[in-house]
Formats: C-alpha cells, structure tokens, sequence
C-alpha cells in the first residue's frame, strides 16, 4: 500500500467491505500498529505513534460506528476534543470555541442535550465537532454518510466541503458512490488490503479493474448517462 494525499484536498478511499480501508485509518489514528512500512504527516514520520500522540501531530478520526460520550452533554462533548487536543484550552474559551463548532455543524441548538438523545444523523456531526476541536490538519472520516438520509447526506457534503474549504485536509471512506464521486478530488481502491486503482472520480469510474471488483457495469454506464 503506498498513498499520497496532497494537501488541502478531500482523498476518497472506497472498496469492498474486508478490503482494509477502516483498518488503514486505524494505523493512521494510531490505534493500530503496522507491522511494517513507514507513515509521514507533513513530513514527520508518525509511524507507531499512540493515538494521543498522533492528535498532537494534528490528525484526528470520526468513527464508522458513532461514539459519543453518552454521559455528557452535546456542548462538553465537543469541549473534550478542545480541552485535549492540540490548543488545550479551558473554562470559558473551551466553551466558547465549542459553541463556534457546533453552530458550523449545526448542532448549536442541542448544546445542552445529553449526547445519547440525538438522532444518529445529528451523532456523526457531532463526532464531527468532537474531532474538528482538537485542531486537525489531516481529518480522517469513516462513512459520514452511512443511515443517512438523502437531505442529511447532502447536508454533511457540504460540510466536509466547507471543512476541506477552511484548509483541513480530508482522507474519506464511504461506500456512496455518487457522494464520493462528487465530493473527492482523487480517490484509491482497495481490495484485499492492496491498492487496486488511483485516480479522479473520472477516473475510477473507468477502470475496467474498478469496475469488475467494485462499482460494477450498471454503475458506470449510469454515471456516464
């Protein structure tokens, strides 16, 4: 596997479940260790780093299955990612950069709600906030868009168009399609834990290799119709 993301661009990384792509952030993210092979960040080689150490090198992850802490409340949530990440503010500056998160994700309104009564649509814009707090400049997101509904998918697109927008550099797992086609400037294929394509969503979307393994025939004569 060998993968270069440009920065400030939004790098879609698709498959077939099992191909290895949430395994990948994960080795990322630090909450796996490779077994070989080396990983740099702006230079800097993070290889082996502890997930704590790999948010000071200013990546951080939302998570396939959300995890909120049910316990605590919308806004102290967010507060988490800010008290502990890169800029480790406190008391009122943390709140406050809190509220500024969660108004740009849309969320403001629920900052007083226990995380555990949101809907799952609103849980991922908040597992958003929650890892935009700690001050990324690599943003790994893993299937923003799953359970969502078409409004909430396009509202999330957006987003992650805004995000990428204010300079943080995204890498994107999703399984949809016409999202990711639309969304991500270059996309890498996995299957069975190599590299099979890399390339635009044009791209992709013809190779013949892609479509055998993945998107199929159907897909890519509608994307062209």
């Amino acid at each position: 596997m060998n993968l270069e993301v440009a920065t400030g661009c939004i790098y879609g990384l698709i498959g077939p479940n099992g191909a290895g792509k949430t395994t990948l952030l994960s080795i990322i993210a630090g909450s796996l260790n490779p077994t070989s092979g080396k990983i740099e960040c702006q230079g800097r080689d993070i290889t082996g780093m502890k997930s704590h150490q790999v948010i000071k090198a200013g990546i951080a992850r939302t998570h396939q299955i959300v995890r909120p802490l049910s316990s605590l409340s919308v806004l102290r949530n967010v507060e988490v990612g800010i008290r502990f990440g890169r800029k480790r503010l406190s008391g009122a500056a943390a709140g406050q950069a809190a509220l500024e998160l969660l108004e740009m994700v849309g969320l403001a309104g629920h900052a007083g709600a226990p995380a555990s009564t949101l809907s799952i649509g609103n849980q991922k814009r908040l597992e958003l906030a929650r890892a935009l707090g700690t001050g990324p400049d690599l943003l790994l997101c893993d299937e923003m868009c799953g359970g969502l509904t078409n409004a909430e998918t396009q509202t999330m697109l957006s987003l992650l168009g805004k995000i990428r927008d204010g300079g943080t550099t995204i890498i994107y797992i999703e399984h949809d399609m016409k999202a990711v086609m639309s969304l991500c400037e270059q996309i890498a294929v996995l299957n069975f834990g190599e590299k099979l394509a890399e390339g635009s969503p044009d791209e992709i979307r013809r190779n013949p290799a892609v479509v055998e393994a993945y998107l199929g025939k159907s897909f890519a004569k509608g994307e062209r119709g």
